[in-house]
């Protein structure tokens, strides 16, 4: 199997146990599905990683695209994953969505 061009994390809040879980989790309920879907569906060379806890619940959920090492906040909605699967294909960053 070929190493994909990028992976795209998505951050699902697993921590140790015992520890809470942030809001990540709770707010991507269906989103890799999703992801998984339209990276296929664009041809796309992308894998797809459910991550434990990336630590910036303030930003959450976030996603984190390499290895462009882009951090993107707030990704709660299909359309603003679109934005950001369009920003990829188009290889320009969504501002509106990074965190700085």
């Amino acid at each position: 199997m070929a190493i994909p061009e990028k992976q795209i994390l998505v951050c699902q809040s697993f921590r140790v146990k015992g520890d809470p879980k942030g809001i990540c989790h709770k707010q991507t309920d269906g989103f890799l599905q999703y992801l998984e879907e339209e990276i296929l569906d664009r041809g796309l060379d992308i894998q797809i990683i459910a991550t434990g806890c990336l630590k910036q619940c303030e930003n959450g959920p976030v996603m984190v695209i390499q290895p462009d090492n882009l951090w993107y906040k707030g990704v709660n909605s299909t359309d603003i994953i679109d934005e950001i699967l369009d920003g990829i294909e188009d290889g320009e960053p969504v501002a509106d969505y990074l965190i700085a």
